[in-house]
């Protein structure tokens, strides 16, 4: 049984305040949020958020799962502590974040969507090289950049594929 919701960003601009009462998020949405929506940001504190940071264990269990399904490429340091944060409070994560609910659905693990209909198949995804294609291994970090280099064997730059076979 799911102990509450975890919200990613978008719920935290779009959801009524009301709604959120109670939630929980990340420290680190602080600034993301800022960046986007600062009026909305200085309205969260006076909704009851519970803002807390997940554990090192938590954090392991979500790399893993993230780089077992080619995930953690496409993942943001943020969107690393909210999977986190699900897992170690067995709770539900609130995002429109295709790569998010395709790792609940992989980690079985309950996720709502924001605004948008959600996914409707699980992939697996593999770091490819564009121009000789040679496949790499997953990054054993989150990707705070979205630039993720470059092959060691052709230069090309590399890029995020779904999984062939």
């Amino acid at each position: 049984m799911a102990a509450g919701e975890v919200l990613d960003t978008a719920a935290l601009i779009a959801w009524p305040l009301e709604r959120m009462r109670g939630s929980f998020v990340v420290p680190s949405q602080r600034a993301e949020l800022y960046r986007i929506s600062p009026d909305r940001e200085m309205l969260l504190d006076a909704i009851g958020l519970e803002w807390s940071s997940p554990g090192p264990d938590a954090i392991t269990r979500a790399s893993d799962l993230a780089v077992t399904t080619g995930d953690m490429a496409g993942l943001s340091p943020v969107d690393l502590e909210l999977l986190a944060l699900a897992i170690e409070r067995s709770a539900t994560l609130v995002t429109d974040d295709y790569r998010l609910q395709n790792l609940c659905e992989k980690g079985g693990l309950p996720w709502l969507s924001v605004t948008m209909e959600g996914i409707s198949a699980l992939w697996s995804w593999e770091l490819r090289c564009t121009g000789c294609g040679a496949v790499l291994p997953s990054p054993e970090g989150p990707n705070s950049s979205r630039e993720l280099g470059e092959c060691a064997d052709c230069g090309s730059a590399l890029r995020l594929s779904r999984k062939r076979g």
